[in-house]
């Protein structure tokens, strides 16, 4: 690396450097000191200025002038010569300075050989490998201390070169980000750029393509300071003036754009003319077809949202100027088809533009994903691409996978015989010392002194080595350290080429099964050969992972749509568990809506209901004022008693501070008849009397069969709920069990119905599931069913001629909502509700129409009991 000084910056094609220290093959500082001393003497001593001075001058040639700003002679190169009326006037290059001045011809001199002869100091770069749309050299002129650079190539005199600036010989990652926008950071405690952002905001702030791979690259920071930037401080008057967003940032669901649209809100205040919109269409087509973007510069919405959008606006791209991809894996992952459908769409839009806008695609993400390489080359325009985990890096540059099997000692001999013929530079590592002697004498066998190096992981670090060609991985690798034996091979990462030199090569054997899941999905998304031992092996090692979380609630997703799309990270269950998970038909009074088609509530009996007698017991016994007790000492999963105004309820401590308190402080509850959680104050809880502690928790979890979010989504998007909860509050249902498990009931259909006392006959208004499609946010589920039944397959089967018969009686109460953290509230510790009791109707009513349409009644031929 070269110290330099920027004499003077044009474009990013073009600016002039001079290396201030020597360096092999370049001319220092110094002998262009002396040079300048020289030439001081020499022309000084020449009072007679016809003896030096130039006859003839002739364009394109260097001669010696004297500069009244620089106060000292200079070496010229004349550019151009043109007659005036007192004489000749040449516009020269001051080559040693980089700089232009006008001087007469009369005040050229000759250039001696011996000044001629040394080159020029100024020296002429680009940078390499970056195309920005502006180049800024006075960001730290106050703070940097030095400017570094690294030649790469030289073409034409012309020096490719990596530049950097320094403070205390440490690299300045400079970024330009907008005062109002820097303002914004700081109020939010942002503490400055990341690792990864100190990379990354440089080119999206200069316009480059960029792709960004990174632990953190699901966070939208990432890109939004240096996009707001751009739209804040690039000049867009060239733009076609319609309808339609300077920036469009795709997410792979409605909660991921809702957080992008919220920090959209928060850091674009102050900023000018910008206003974000956030785009969750239904597959209603009315809705696309009305929606209008109007004076709006930054839009989020999913792929999904986007295409209904343009199929009723196809000019709705014609002004975009930035395309945000983020968390591509995902995005390519679940919806590839739509994303190159769009990015065709964009390319399109880009090709038909006039003048020259700015066109930029930024992609952020945590993993490489194998749609990325078309990505760059059919739609990126030499992208700036980040990549800061070194196994992504590795996918990225072509490292072969290679995975063994059997005898390890017999591959590794044949490995080491292999790379005795080939000249590999080969590390082996390994996990243990003995491990490290044992290969060393085969090594030693086999003479292998320089091409292969055997180590330890806790070596690798200090050693610093980046050239292998081949690391071997004698004993299993963890995903903590495969990454770190990869960089040894980082040198010769090439993802240009697909066949490269860089190989990986994993020795599988049986006591390899630790991280065995790990390396499996990596070498699948590496595409690389994957052996059926390695298949088995992760088998056996998920189902031991399965039985380790058997004593865990059986897995929401699963319960709800009938699948779980990340098994490998679930925390909960995916099996049935015979102890927890007993079948029993249930009649249900909703109290609590978690989301539009999960909600808790509790058992009702037709007549003589048991809570509803204890319930009036427990408001009777606390509204004597000598009753209500508060409790001293607060111990985690008892049960109290909690007055709220005039109604009393059971519940369950479910979670405590971490030491004791002398003074009242928050304890976080269950209202073990309702389902929900809250946080009250300790002194808020009453001794609760053993006779209210007989009958069990009644709260149980009802689901509703054969709908789920459209798009792939893995939640409901609150309009929905929303709109189940104003539409279900406070009113009778009726519902056809088709499941039960343990304490959770699945029913399809759910209606709302109204009781006509005096007909003996109930109104069916609406049934959820219709209403939850009419929002155009819902979609139909059709295997929801059969794979519940599917897993309960352990268990006696439901009688779907008699025992989906009955009804079940519903009525919401209260609804509330839940955190995520909330919905899986652990339904299982506590002891079963009371015995059911399903309300019997008539096998007419068995037979009669149970899923009317939302928009009209229907009449469910059933006695009306009372």
């Amino acid at each position: 690396m070269s110290v330099a000084i920027i004499l003077k910056a044009e474009d990013p094609s073009c600016f002039w450097i001079a290396v201030k220290e020597s360096v092999p093959g370049v001319v220092g500082e110094t002998v262009y000191e002396n040079l300048n001393a020289e030439m001081e003497q020499f022309y000084n001593c020449y009072k007679d200025a016809d003896e030096v001075k130039q006859e003839e001058i002739k364009k394109g040639q260097v001669y010696v002038v004297f500069n009244e700003e620089l106060k000292c002679w200079c070496r010229a190169l004349v550019e151009s010569v043109w007659c005036q009326a007192d004489g000749y006037q040449l516009s020269c290059f001051l080559v040693d300075y980089a700089k232009y001045c006008y001087v007469p011809s009369e005040s050229v001199r000759v250039l001696p050989g011996a000044f001629a002869k040394i080159p020029h100091r100024a020296k002429k770069c680009r940078l390499h490998c970056t195309k920005p749309l502006t180049l800024r050299i006075d960001y730290c002129e106050n703070t940097a201390t030095e400017v570094k650079a690294t030649i790469q190539t030289v073409e034409d005199k012309v020096l490719e070169v990596f530049l950097f600036v320094t403070v205390k010989d440490e690299k300045v990652r400079y970024f330009y980000i907008a005062n109002t926008i820097s303002v914004e950071l700081a109020l939010n405690k942002f503490s400055g750029p990341t690792f990864t952002q100190s990379y990354c905001w440089p080119p999206v702030t200069g316009g480059c393509d960029v792709i960004v791979i990174s632990h953190e690259g699901n966070d939208p920071l990432l890109y939004i300071p240096p996009v707001l930037t751009l739209l804040q401080e690039s000049d867009y008057q060239a733009l076609p003036n319609m309808n339609g967003p300077l920036a469009l940032i795709l997410c792979p669901g409605w909660k991921k754009a809702q957080l992008v649209f919220d920090l959209l809100k928060t850091y674009r205040k102050g900023c000018r003319h910008l206003h974000p919109m956030l785009i969750t269409l239904g597959q209603n087509k009315e809705a696309a077809s009305q929606m209008e973007i109007r004076g709006c510069e930054v839009v989020v919405t999913t792929p999904y949202n986007l295409l209904r959008l343009l199929e009723h606006n196809p000019r709705l791209l014609c002004r975009l100027c930035h395309l945000v991809l983020d968390e591509i894996e995902v995005l390519f992952s679940d919806t590839s088809e739509q994303v190159f459908t769009i990015l065709d769409c964009y390319k399109k839009a880009t090709a038909r533009a006039q003048g020259n806008l700015p066109h930029q695609i930024i992609s952020v993400g945590t993993q490489w994903n194998k749609h990325v390489t078309p990505l760059i080359k059919e739609f990126m325009n030499d992208p700036h691409i980040v990549i800061t985990v070194i196994e992504e890096a590795a996918i990225f540059g072509n490292v072969q996978q290679v995975k063994l099997r059997n005898c390890v000692t017999a591959w590794l001999l044949k490995i080491l015989d292999f790379t005795q013929k080939n000249l590999q530079k080969v590390v082996v590592f390994t996990d243990s010392v003995t491990e490290v002697e044992m290969i060393h004498k085969v090594r030693k066998c086999l003479n292998l002194y320089k091409q292969v190096f055997v180590l330890t992981d806790d070596c690798l670090h200090s050693l610093g080595i980046t050239d292998a060609t081949w690391v071997i991985h004698f004993s299993f690798p963890s995903p903590a350290v495969f990454g770190q034996r990869l960089q040894s091979m980082s040198d010769n990462f090439c993802p240009d080429q697909e066949d490269t030199k860089a190989k990986s090569v994993i020795l599988l054997t049986e006591n390899s099964s630790c991280h065995a899941p790990e390396v499996f999905y990596y070498l699948k998304r590496a595409e690389a050969e994957i052996p059926e031992e390695l298949y088995d092996l992760t088998a056996r090692v998920q189902e031991l992972e399965e039985d380790e979380k058997f004593s865990r609630p059986l897995c929401a997703s699963l319960k709800t749509f009938g699948i779980c799309r990340n098994r490998r990270e679930c925390p909960d269950r995916h099996q049935i568990n015979l102890s927890i998970d007993t079948a029993q038909n249930v009649a249900i009074l909703p109290l609590f809506i978690v989301h539009a088609t999960k909600y808790f509530g509790r058992i009702v009996r037709k007549q003589n209901d048991q809570y509803t007698a204890l319930a009036k017991e427990m408001n009777d016994y606390f509204k004597v004022p000598g009753h209500r007790i508060s409790v001293n000492t607060v111990e985690k999963s008892v049960f109290y008693g909690l007055r709220e105004g005039a109604i009393c309820h059971r519940i369950q401590v479910v979670e405590t501070p971490g030491k004791d308190e002398e003074n009242a402080y928050k304890v976080t509850i269950k209202y073990i008849d309702e389902g929900r959680t809250s946080q009250v104050n300790s002194d808020q809880l009453l001794h609760l009397p053993v006779k209210f502690q007989s009958l069990p928790p009644q709260a149980v979890e009802i689901i509703v069969c054969r709908v789920k979010p459209i798009d792939n989504e893995v939640e409901w998007n609150p309009k929905v709920t929303d709109h189940i909860n104003h539409k279900i509050k406070g009113k009778v249902h009726h519902a056809k069990v088709v499941q039960t498990l343990g304490k959770t009931v699945w029913v399809d259909p759910m209606v709302g119905c109204l009781g006509l006392s005096s007909l003996l006959m109930w109104i069916n208004e609406y049934n959820i599931r219709s209403e939850i499609l009419s929002t155009g946010l819902g979609t139909d589920n059709p295997e929801h069913v059969g794979e519940i039944q599917k897993l309960c397959t352990q268990i006696p089967a439901v009688d779907h001629g008699q025992s989906l018969e009955p009804f079940l009686v519903l009525k919401l109460l209260c609804p509330v909502f839940r955190s995520p953290k909330e919905d899986t509230a652990d339904l299982e510790e506590v002891s079963s509700p009371q015995d059911p009791s399903i309300q019997e109707n008539s096998a007419e009513s068995c037979n009669s129409p149970v899923t009317p349409t939302s928009s009209k009644s229907s009449i469910l031929s059933t006695s009306f009991q009372t």
